[in-house]
């Protein structure tokens, strides 16, 4: 998102708009009220007597709330306004501002404030995109209220804007007419609503933010907000802009919680604003693993939710397959038509994989193994998708190749843009595609099962079933993807077999997954830690070189914190771990200049050319697998590890940080605390003595 705009959220319902308050849709900014996938409101201009206004200063109250300081006219050097408003806004029960007007002067003064209205109803797809409606509008006046609608056959949705004090109201918006005193104020309150309607013009309930299954009032979402920090670890350190930081990346993903109607009230990280807040497999699953020291329910709710919208057929249409774990939902108009594939699809590679890999680590961090016993049929489907549907090619390996060919993603891993893949020579593979990081996540995902069936299931020949074809999976792939002349894994191999052989960040979720054998990670960890790849804030996506390598790419030289926070815990994986708190360091001195906020991604340029990171134009932000981040690096600094029923502390801070405690990590242990101080761990050689285990069999689970 543009530094221009300003956005508030609660659940599935935001506001985007610029820095004076205003909604002006265009097809570069996303700016509107948007909810569930359409926006209500797409043109909200406020005026004084014909003047627009402009911005003294903004004040972030909660992540729902906000307020605007503003002067009519045209900001100038010289300002000496008698008139001064106060926009507040937050998004509580709908859309709700309360709009302030100050009179400074010594003279009463009359004014007209308008406020122009509109609605285009667009779903996210058509903002995206920017494709033409096919509906019809209205707009309805009624004594108290202003009702926009859009109909399209039984789809019927509507905004409705009333205020607190006498207006005339007409279809273009809304005028107030008053005085006001010398040293005086003149206040209303405006309120809008989203209101979605079905067959027959019933209202329709599709769920609502996280909590009751009810939109709440003020009171019940400050009181939540407070308790969801209260109830996080504690972080203590000599380092202040990490502390801000962690305290951002939980009301952050406070924000993103999102609980659709199967949720039954409970909650689980939507992907980010503006594009990506609904539910969705991969970003839901990442986020839940990078917070399972934090907040360990959401993945509890991610894993039931997406279980029960895991795939039981074949359907072209939505890239569905028995087992597959769906990659997103959507509930706008063009889902609802079948323009888009959404309701929901199933168009990724990695989700089911790691719907697998994030219940055995949820059930080690926290011993809930009556979820373990209740979705045995969920996880079991999905290891079989694995060896059924996603061996496209009969070589053993994950690939993907999308079955929709008019709207489905090309790429079906998480670099899912259209260029995120190429050989050195800058061309582009062909089809079917299997990515490395997927064969380390199949790998990963057979330990683990074979932990859940001979641990949960009872079935000890299906545990070690899956060990062997884990152990002829490694073997393979370390001979298969492994590039001679650059010592690296490759990106991908193609249809044909032939390695896709540009150096990407990729082979670093290789340490995370533990598919790499152990001769080989010293060589992965030179690339990572290389002047090609890291830049100084992090590690690029792509290395520095390659031909398709752009710092302002999306997929091909930025740096993401999100790709960064797993690569750091794949070098704690395999010993690395001053490499992995180095990128730690990286990363988390990139918050400080984002004020404490990461967005999704973030310009790969060397660190000693910009003296800043460079904003990504089109990040979304908050975003959960970057607010995410900073928690799982948290993790890794501190070594934090369960091994049984205890939680392993070993640390390595990095230069810069001499103390750093975690207060009440809740897990399967109760409530534990970890501390560090340099690089010195209190009490772990006794801790290690008592358990009596070793660095490497931690790290090998």
């Amino acid at each position: 998102m543009s530094e221009t705009s300003v956005n508030i959220l609660d659940g599935n319902t935001f506001v985007v708009s610029d820095t004076s308050g205003d909604i002006e849709a265009s097809p570069s900014e996303p700016t509107g009220m948007f909810s569930y996938d359409t926006r209500f409101l797409s043109t909200w201009v406020m005026t004084i007597n014909g003047e627009r206004l402009s911005p003294l200063s903004i004040d972030d109250l909660h992540y729902f709330q906000t307020r605007f300081f503003l002067v009519p006219g045209p900001g100038t050097v010289y300002s000496d306004n008698k008139l001064s408003v106060v926009r507040k806004r937050t998004v509580c029960e709908g859309f709700h501002e309360v709009l302030t007007v100050f009179n400074h002067g010594d003279e009463a003064v009359d004014l007209s404030i308008h406020l122009e209205v509109g609605s285009d109803f667009a779903d996210l797809f058509e903002v995206k995109d920017a494709l033409t409606k096919k509906g019809k509008y209205s707009a309805t006046v009624e004594p108290e209220r202003l009702i926009l609608g859009y109909e399209r056959q039984t789809y019927n949705r509507q905004t409705i804007i009333s205020t607190s004090r006498d207006a005339k109201l007409d279809k273009q918006g809304i005028t107030f007419k008053f005085r006001v005193e010398p040293d005086g104020r003149w206040e209303t309150e405006i309120q809008v609503d989203a209101d979605i309607r079905g067959l027959g013009g019933r209202e329709v309930h599709i769920g609502h933010a996280w909590g009751s299954g009810r939109s709440r009032s003020m009171p019940e979402m400050v009181q939540d907000l407070e308790k969801w920090v209260g109830q996080a670890p504690r972080l203590e350190c000599d380092w202040d802009p990490l502390k801000r930081t962690y305290r951002r990346s939980l009301i952050d993903l406070a924000s993103l919680r999102f609980s659709p109607t199967i949720a039954r009230s409970r909650a689980l990280p939507s992907a980010g604003l503006p594009w990506f807040m609904t539910m969705f497999g991969r970003d839901s699953i990442l986020t839940s693993l990078q917070t399972l020291a934090f907040t360990p329910e959401l993945a509890a709710t991610t894993l039931t939710v997406l279980g029960e919208w895991q795939g039981s057929r074949l359907d072209d249409f939505r890239d569905e397959e028995p087992g597959k774990i769906p990659h997103e939902l959507r509930y706008g108009e063009m889902t609802a038509f079948e323009e888009r594939p959404h309701s929901p699809y199933y168009g990724t590679a990695d989700a089911t994989p790691l719907f697998v890999i994030l219940m055995d680590e949820y059930e080690r961090w926290t011993g809930d193994t009556a979820l373990v016993k209740r979705m045995e049929y969920e996880a079991r489907a999905a290891l079989n998708w694995i060896d059924e549907y996603a061996d496209l090619m009969g070589n053993g390996y994950i690939s993907y190749q999308r079955r929709n060919e008019d709207s489905g993603l090309e790429n079906q891993c998480w670099k899912d843009s259209w260029d995120a893949l190429s050989y050195r020579d800058g061309s582009m593979p062909g089809y079917p595609r299997a990515t490395c990081e997927l064969q380390g996540y199949a790998y990963d995902a057979k330990i683990r099962g074979a932990r859940l069936a001979r641990e949960f299931w009872n079935d000890p020949a299906l545990a070690s079933r899956l060990e062997t074809e884990a152990a002829d999976l490694k073997r393979r792939f370390n001979e298969d993807f492994w590039v001679e002349d650059g010592e690296y894994f490759a990106l991908a191999l193609d249809g044909d077999g032939r390695k896709v052989d540009t150096l990407s960040s990729n082979i670093g979720h290789l340490l995370w997954s533990g598919i790499v054998e152990p001769a080989k990670a010293s060589s992965l960890v030179r690339h990572l830690m290389g002047p090609r790849l890291f830049c100084g804030w992090g590690i690029r996506t792509l290395a520095e070189g390659e031909v398709r390598y752009n710092p302002i790419g999306y997929h091909v030289g930025t740096v993401w914190p999100f790709d960064n926070s797993f690569i750091a815990w794949g070098l704690r994986r395999y010993g690395f771990r001053d490499e992995a708190a180095r990128v730690a360091a990286g990363v988390l001195d990139a918050a400080e200049f984002f004020n404490g906020r990461l967005p999704e991604a973030f310009a790969g340029y060397r660190r000693e050319e910009t003296m800043y990171p460079v904003q990504y134009p089109t990040a979304c932000s908050p975003q959960a697998w970057s607010t995410g981040a900073p928690m799982l690096l948290i993790q890794v600094m501190l070594g934090l590890e369960p091994v049984g029923d205890h939680l392993v502390v070993e640390p390595v801070l990095p230069e810069g940080i001499g103390h750093m405690e975690l207060l009440d990590i809740p897990g399967r242990w109760g409530h534990l605390d970890a501390f560090a101080r340099g690089r010195v761990s209190v009490g772990q050689a006794g801790l290690r003595a008592q358990l009596g285990v070793t660095l490497p069999e931690i790290s090998r689970r």
